[in-house]
């Protein structure tokens, strides 16, 4: 039996169901429970004590989920690395965190050599007989709630990645949360397609085994192997991320009658897009999300309200408060823009080895500090307002509004617009600097039609002429991050420096 915090989480399961599949392999909880405990037995005989590191880099499998909650389970701190990583940003994580031991595949132990840091002492390949003999007596850990469980990696506009520490509190209790308002059940089955180093992807993962249900892993690779996991698994939810929305909803769709919810995180789903999924699916609840990695979650809107507010991100999940302020933490009115900022629970312990980052967004929150020392929230950097019923709308990132002939403008606005017009497949907009007009808009897109003129006219007849992009430029397919969001940073570089087409 487990002694320790990930037996919170995979500990409610009953034993004889089944917990996790990758192809044709299935754990039930009592068998991951019982690998969980082996390898982090034979992490603990590595010598991996309270506090070290142990990052992860691997693509989805049933190791790779063994591997991190082993890591938790030895009182460790597992760093689940993006396998789309190269050897440079690898190493930039490794020299960061500092781990004592890499877990990984075959196909990447050579970028895995190419980017070792001195702190490595052990690289563990999945599939060898090392990893098989990675088996112990599960070593009573000794962590507490507050200590840190995981360091999520997250991209920057400037600087390296930002290493988010989470605790077991902030794990456990954004498990609960999540599971609360999907009303998870131990009768779900849960398609896994964001990668785990993403927070919404472990979010799936976490919330799911939280709730004893089933989670099916797969790694991206067209949309209509998507579509056939979902019909042979009877998957019941499925979350993802615009640009894989706005693939998934050009697939058939006829055999798959299971989903009782779908859900959107990592920006904005255009309205025609949500429109579409609810055609697709007519008896599944649409849940539009809004999250930050410094916080895992943030915000739902009841699929009750999705028809009447599309654009809100909804209100705070359970167990949280986010609010609206103006810069000196008073709170902004309805209607009026404002920071969002988070506090509670989920609230994460900071960056890992980074002061002066964590202080700029870790602050203490708003508001009278009742209990003598400050408490700390998240500080989003994303612009939000309030209407009069309580409800959240996201205006856009401080760093991303484009400032235009004395306008700020949400590049949301603009890109919903694109949408709108039915022309498009994916559409990025951003501000340009320009000795004029400050900025001028940008409009990066894929088009459905090559007709360029068309998209100018119907932008023409949506938007006022300030918001008009003075730019269109259209490519075949859109840069994405690791994570499958838009790269804007990428597209933004593209345009300044070089210019595209």
């Amino acid at each position: 039996m487990l002694k320790h915090r990930v037996d919170h989480l995979i500990g409610r399961g009953d034993p004889a169901s089944p917990a996790l599949t990758f192809k044709t392999t299935t754990l039930t909880y009592a068998e991951l429970a019982r690998r969980v405990a082996e390898v982090a037995g034979g992490l603990h005989a590595l010598g991996v004590r309270r506090g070290d590191r142990v990052a992860v880099y691997a693509e989805k499998r049933i190791e790779t989920v063994v591997a991190v909650l082993a890591t938790a389970a030895a009182g460790a701190v597992f760093v689940p690395v993006n396998p789309l990583f190269k050897a440079r940003h690898l190493g930039y994580v490794l020299a960061d965190c500092g781990p004592r031991v890499v877990l990984t595949t075959k196909e990447r132990l050579e970028t895995v050599r190419e980017a070792l840091s001195p702190s490595v002492e052990h690289v563990v390949v999945f599939g060898t007989p090392e990893w098989d003999a990675l088996s112990g007596e599960a070593p009573e850990a000794g962590v507490i709630d507050d200590d840190p469980a995981a360091i999520m990696y997250t991209s920057g506009s400037t600087g390296g990645p930002k290493g988010v520490v989470l605790s077991h509190r902030n794990i456990l209790a954004g498990a609960a949360s999540v599971a609360t308002y999907l009303g998870h059940t131990n009768e779900d089955v849960v398609l896994a397609a964001l990668p785990l180093s993403f927070d919404a992807g472990f979010s799936q993962l976490t919330t799911s085994l939280y709730a004893g249900a089933h989670v099916v892993l797969v790694n991206y690779l067209l949309p209509k192997e998507i579509v056939r996991l979902c019909a042979k698994h009877g998957v019941t939810g499925l979350t993802c991320v615009p640009p894989l929305w706005l693939q998934l909803v050009e697939q058939d769709w006829t055999s798959v009658t299971s989903l009782r919810y779908f859900a959107n995180t990592g920006g904005r789903m255009p309205r025609a897009t949500l429109a579409r999924l609810r055609g697709h699916f007519p008896e599944a609840k649409p849940f539009l999300m809004y999250g930050l990695t410094e916080a895992f979650r943030s915000t739902y809107l009841d699929p009750a309200e999705a028809q009447r507010r599309p654009d809100s991100i909804g209100k705070a999940i359970p167990n949280a408060e986010v609010l609206v302020v103006r810069p000196d933490g008073t709170p902004c009115a309805p209607g009026e823009h404002g920071e969002l900022v988070h506090r509670g629970a989920l609230v994460a312990l900071g960056y890992w080895n980074d002061p002066e980052r964590t202080a700029e967004r870790f602050r203490p929150a708003p508001g009278p500090q009742l209990a003598g020392r400050p408490e700390i929230a998240v500080w989003s950097g994303d612009m939000a307002y309030r209407d009069e019923e309580g409800f959240l709308y996201f205006v856009g990132r401080t760093d991303e509004m484009i400032k235009t002939s004395g306008y700020r403008i949400s590049p949301a606005e603009i890109e919903e617009a694109a949408y709108a017009t039915g022309l498009v497949g994916g559409a990025v907009a951003f501000g340009v600097a320009d000795p004029v007009l400050g900025q001028h808009i940008a409009l990066v897109v894929t088009l459905r039609e090559q007709d360029t003129e068309a998209l100018s006219r119907a932008l023409a007849r949506e938007l006022p002429p300030y918001m008009l992009p003075q730019r269109i430029e259209v490519l075949a397919e859109l840069p994405r991050s690791v994570n499958g969001k838009f790269d804007r940073v990428e597209l933004r570089r593209a345009v300044e420096q070089v210019g595209i087409g």
